[in-house]
């Protein structure tokens, strides 16, 4: 049985080299060769035969046996994007994956571009070049381009040759290849076009479009689940009346700045602001106008603050703000700015009357004052608590830098 197994394999192997193949599609037959041979086992004398007419077969049947390995190729892609997909809800990490996905399917790919389409609008999420060059674009989509029309359509568009296709009449000579956009979509919704080019002229296989297919099936769910999370996260995060950060944006930027503080050694300045006479404004007016004028105050000061620094609403009419790499000085002359501010803002109410607010604060600085987040907002809050019963109108400094609050005032009359 042993000597006939052995024959067995050294003909179908000799009979496999005889035949024209790839290497690849010879490496997968020995290996179901190598399988049926141990099979064997199972086999009585009397049903050999039948083993050997299975492996004589397939060799006949490589079509078949290059589909199968197709296949099956292209169900473990499925399996990695499924893991690479899923494994972040942040939209920039599954962008960058999608794109990464697409360069190592796709043989020949000279680079992906990723476009986000909302509102009937078009804006850059991703590209991976061949070269390794990451997040440049290879161009801004061209309003009669093939990236609008892809997302207008929500249908699949295979450019063979951008130099004689009318996609392209606009585009730049040196514009060469093939290329094709995919819309990324969710039930009938476009959220992205994925576009995919080669330096070569000429088609997509069948199984490149397998597996496009599948990839930008599972790139538009992620997207979009991304979105959501990136969606949820910012309301999670931000004060449903005013469109600023809230409480809880504030306590982790504030550690933020603590440790980059201490990492690199430097102070920062955190001022906490109270509006003076919005009480009055809500006891005549009502909570609707107090809204309103809510909304007025914190957008104006929210466009007086630098990039670097963080204006959050902490409850109510107060505000917090973080000024980033800032020390006393520089503090102080923000804190007058903001009282000047408060002069220059305009309000009528229905009764025709003007707004007439002025605004109490508190200074405190990171590491004089405090030595971590939470301590520093309480010598802030401290600060804000003498000016409100004090001196109304001013901007104190916290106790343990100069001396008494008194002596160190902003504002008031």
């Amino acid at each position: 049985m042993n000597d006939k197994r052995i024959n067995m394999l050294v003909e179908t192997r000799q009979e496999l080299e005889e035949r024209d193949g790839t290497p690849e599609e010879r490496e997968c037959l020995l290996k179901l060769l190598d399988i049926l041979t141990a099979s064997l086992e199972r086999y009585s004398a009397q049903e050999s035969e039948t083993v050997q007419e299975v492996a004589r077969s397939l060799i006949n049947h490589r079509a078949l046996l290059a589909l199968l390995k197709q296949q099956t190729d292209e169900l473990d892609a499925l399996k990695k994007l499924s893991i690479n997909l899923t494994s972040s809800l942040d939209l920039p990490d599954v962008l960058d994956a999608v794109v990464m996905e697409a360069m190592r399917l796709i043989k020949n790919a000279r680079d992906v571009n990723i476009f986000l389409y909302k509102n009937y609008r078009l804006s850059f999420g991703a590209a991976l070049d061949s070269d390794g060059t990451r997040n440049k674009p290879w161009s801004k989509p061209r309003s009669n381009g093939l990236t609008y029309t892809v997302a207008r359509r929500g249908e699949i568009i295979i450019v063979e040759d951008m130099q004689n296709h009318p996609l392209f009449t606009t585009a730049p000579v040196d514009w060469i290849g093939s290329i094709i956009g995919i819309p990324l979509k969710v039930g009938d919704s476009v959220v992205g076009v994925m576009n995919l080019s080669r330096s070569i002229v000429g088609g997509f296989s069948a199984s490149e479009l397998r597996l496009l297919g599948l990839l930008s099936d599972q790139a538009a769910v992620a997207i979009s689940n991304a979105s959501l999370h990136q969606m949820i996260s910012r309301q999670a995060y931000s004060d449903t009346l005013t469109g600023l950060p809230n409480r809880r944006a504030l306590d982790e930027r504030l550690e933020e700045e603590v440790l980059a503080a201490r990492r690199n050694n430097y102070s920062f300045a955190v001022i906490m602001m109270d509006l003076d006479g919005f009480k009055d404004v809500n006891d005549t007016y009502g909570h609707a106008t107090g809204d309103d004028v809510l909304r007025l105050v914190f957008s104006q000061m929210s466009r007086g603050v630098r990039n670097t620094d963080f204006l959050a609403r902490y409850g109510g009419d107060e505000l917090t703000l973080i000024l980033s790499q800032s020390d006393m000085s520089s503090a102080q002359i923000v804190a007058e700015k903001i009282v000047e501010g408060m002069k220059n803002i305009k309000f009528k109410f229905p009764d025709g009357k003007r707004l007439k607010l002025g605004i109490s604060g508190g200074i405190a600085i990171f590491p004089v004052n405090a030595r971590n987040g939470s301590d520093l907002l309480r010598a802030a809050d401290a600060a804000l608590y003498k000016a409100k019963k004090y001196n109304r109108g001013t901007f104190q400094v916290a106790r343990g830098i100069t001396g008494p609050l008194a002596t160190h005032q902003i504002g008031g009359e």
